[in-house]
């Protein structure tokens, strides 16, 4: 390494060539970086769900679950199945072991599943899918005192049009109930005309059809493909079904003996948007697509079209998490500027104004470096990178700092300018090598941190390593050539203008740090080594009382900090059986008591300050953001949804806009809607996403009963 660091010292050209290189490729990079609020990311994890319309849980238990369970336990790939049997579906996670080919093993899974051929008759198709991990951009919600099939259309038509789009691809729908044709007959009826249910079913599955009919050649070459088109898609087309020919040549039709019901699903989600019904649209980013840029044509398009809806119909942009990349990212930009004043104007303290600005070059070369490794690396621009760039910024230079201050010394010792900048950068190699490898030894862990978690947590050291490299790089083989050039400076009293001025004040500043080096620290180092033993003595205690204040509890320890947000929601979960009307009840105290917090900070809140609410999201019969949240955070589960479930969720102003922040909000929150004893669980957050709980304790036995006075007793316990 000492040759190495010799001859780009002596070949300026290649030192520069090489700043240059990195400072090039970095930046042209930079433009090519995927940008998303988090990092999208396979869970290793596939879902399974049935519907079962109609039956109870012990029935989805017995029927379905327990089957799919048994088909793919024998996989090699399944790490471990959890399901779940609720009223009218069957829910199962499969965990795929770690370094498994998911789209195999999904293929394996299916194979398995549609090879069960005793599913109850009235059980749907099973719809298997892998989780991947990923969060929305930005939600646009369509509102207005208007039915149901109304608010859909328009969200239908919203998609439509954002998907049309260039620079989005993935657009879906939520907090809507699916379409759905249904189609009711009573005995009598059936009975009437002499038929059975499995006959009426049957009939409407043959006729309800598109075939292939094979092709035609023709006479001069090519060919005209048939295919008969029977599928029914609207209430007349199933009204047309024939049944039944009867002998005198008369068709029984299914509009004769059954009413058919163009409407939505079963189920009981009601979702209002500040007070009214409404539907939403979830902008998603993909591929290389750019989150903020995303954001901003989203915005754009709600400004231009909403005179294109009716009177009464709102579209209003909701729940851009983009405004956090964008806040983070801005953040590393001042710190980053911030960083490189500092160290400048520190180094210019002591040392010459041309080794300050070439220390503090070291902060933008390292980060233009990683950079460019981000795609070699599969790094994107998102919360967590960047997050990471604020993290290493603080010891990025350390090593430059400790090259050019030795350098410095070697000159003012009087060794000539290369010679001393070689002697002095050789001399720190080995050192300020080891430093920087003991750095990356601290984050490198993390790479192998396995589970969800783990495939957030890596892209820490995917940035820290790579720019403490381009660090070491940039203070061994290009700062030694740039500061060759200085030489010690031997009337420091005879210079003239600011230049002498400032060296004049630098002489004396360094005067005065020999003197407190000189008076108060060496006495005190002499002190310690003298009484060594006294020392290790004080240190030992120093350790144990702090192992003693951690082992103790009086620090508390926190896997991933609580990160406040602009978003705060309130979730209710009441007993299962709950009726939905029941739910929305427990749903408008919470809003009512949102809108008795909203009034009294506004009035609290200075004049020219917006209100402390912008929007307002109550949903009965779902959670979204309890479920994205814990999405967020590398948790995998299923979306909270039934009857006996609700949520109210507070978009606020943004921090730098209002005068209260998000905890204390929900707290005021919390306190206002006072005890709530018909409801089995009720959580107030106002973090940007949740790390998953603390604990869980998982009780399997045989007898379900069982489980379930085993879990009142152990409640009550903890």
């Amino acid at each position: 390494m000492n040759s190495l660091i010799e001859w780009f010292a002596k070949n300026g050209v290649a030192a520069n060539l090489l700043a240059i290189f990195i400072a090039v490729v970095g930046f042209v990079t930079i433009g090519t970086l995927r940008q998303e609020v988090f990092p999208e990311f396979s869970s290793d994890i596939i879902y399974v769900q049935v519907a079962y319309p109609g039956a109870a849980p012990e029935e989805i238990e017995e029927g379905i679950s327990q089957k799919i369970e048994e088909a793919v336990y024998g996989l090699t790939d399944v790490k471990k199945v959890t399901s779940t049997s609720r009223e009218n579906s069957s829910s199962l996670m499969i965990e795929l072991n770690p370094g498994t080919d998911a789209a195999r093993a999904l293929d394996e899974i299916k194979t398995r599943i549609d090879a069960i051929d005793t599913f109850p008759e009235e059980s749907e198709k099973p719809v298997i899918e892998e989780i991947i991990m990923r969060k929305q951009v930005i939600n646009v919600a369509i509102s207005g005192n208007a039915s149901e099939a109304t608010l859909r259309h328009y969200a239908s038509d919203v998609r439509d049009r954002l998907m049309a789009l260039e620079g989005i691809t993935q657009v879906e729908l939520a907090n809507v109930r699916e379409l759905e044709i249904s189609i009711e007959v009573s005995e009598n009826t059936l009975r009437q005309y002499g038929m059975s249910f499995d006959e009426l079913a049957m009939a409407i599955r043959k006729s309800s059809v598109d075939l292939p009919g094979g092709s035609i050649k023709v006479n001069r070459g090519g060919e005209v493909l048939l295919r008969t088109k029977g599928q029914a898609k609207e209430v007349e087309d199933f009204e047309k079904i024939i049944l039944r020919t009867l002998p005198d040549g008369t068709q029984l039709r299914l509009g004769q003996v059954a009413n058919i019901i163009d409407g939505f699903e079963e189920n009981d989600r009601e979702s209002y948007f500040n007070g009214v019904p409404c539907a939403l649209v979830k902008v998603f980013r993909v591929g290389d697509e750019n989150a903020i840029e995303i954001s901003e044509i989203v915005q754009q398009f709600t400004q231009n079209t909403a005179h294109l809806f009716p009177e009464g119909i709102n579209l209003t942009t909701w729940q851009d998490d983009s405004v956090y990349l964008a806040g983070r990212r801005d953040l590393m930009i001042r710190n980053g500027l911030t960083g490189f004043c500092l160290v400048f104007m520190v180094l210019a303290l002591f040392l010459r104004f041309r080794l300050a600005f070439w220390v503090s070059l070291g902060i933008p070369i390292s980060f233009l470096g990683t950079f460019w490794l981000m795609p070699t690396l599969d790094v994107s621009i998102s919360m967590i990178s960047l997050f990471a760039f604020i993290v290493v910024l603080g010891i990025v230079v350390d090593d430059a700092i400790l090259i050019g201050e030795n350098i410095h010394a070697h000159h003012e010792q009087g060794t000539p300018g290369l010679k001393g900048a070689i002697a002095g950068a050789i001399e720190m190699a080995k050192p300020v090598t080891f430093a920087i490898a003991t750095s990356i030894a601290a984050f490198a862990p993390l790479i192998f941190v396995s589970g969800n978690t783990g495939k957030i947590m890596k892209y820490i050291p995917l940035i820290v390593i790579p720019t403490l490299f381009f660090s070491l790089i940039e203070s061994l083989f290009i700062l030694p050539k740039h500061l060759s050039h200085l030489k010690k400076v031997e009337d420091i009293e005879g210079g003239k203008g600011f230049v002498g001025n400032w060296r004049r004040f630098q002489n004396r500043f360094v005067t005065r740090m020999d003197q407190f080096v000189m008076k108060i620290y060496k006495p005190s180092l002499r002190w310690c080594l003298e009484w060594r033993y006294l020392t290790m003595s004080i240190a030992t205690a120093v350790f144990f009382i702090t192992m003693g204040l951690v082992g103790g509890g009086h620090l508390k320890f926190t896997f991933f900090p609580p990160v406040e947000g602009d978003n705060i929601a309130a979730a209710v979960s009441m007993p299962l059986g709950t009726t939905s009307e029941e739910t929305q009840l427990a749903v408008k105290k919470i809003q009512k008591a949102a809108y008795e917090v909203r009034d009294e900070l506004d009035a609290q809140t200075p004049e020219g300050y917006p209100s402390i609410v912008r929007h307002m999201l109550s949903s009965v019969g779902s959670q979204p953001f309890m479920t994205d949240q814990s999405r967020s955070g590398g948790s995998v589960a299923s979306s909270i949804v039934g009857a006996h479930t609700g949520e109210v969720h507070i978009e606020a102003s943004p921090s730098e806009e209002r005068k209260f922040n998000a905890y204390d909000i929900a707290r005021r929150w919390r306190e206002k809607v006072g005890e709530m004893p018909e409801a089995e669980n009720l959580q107030f957050t106002a973090d940007i996403f949740q790390a998953g709980d603390a604990i869980n304790i998982v009780l399997t036995g045989a007898n379900f009963k069982e489980l379930i006075d085993a879990s009142k007793w152990l409640k009550i316990q903890l």
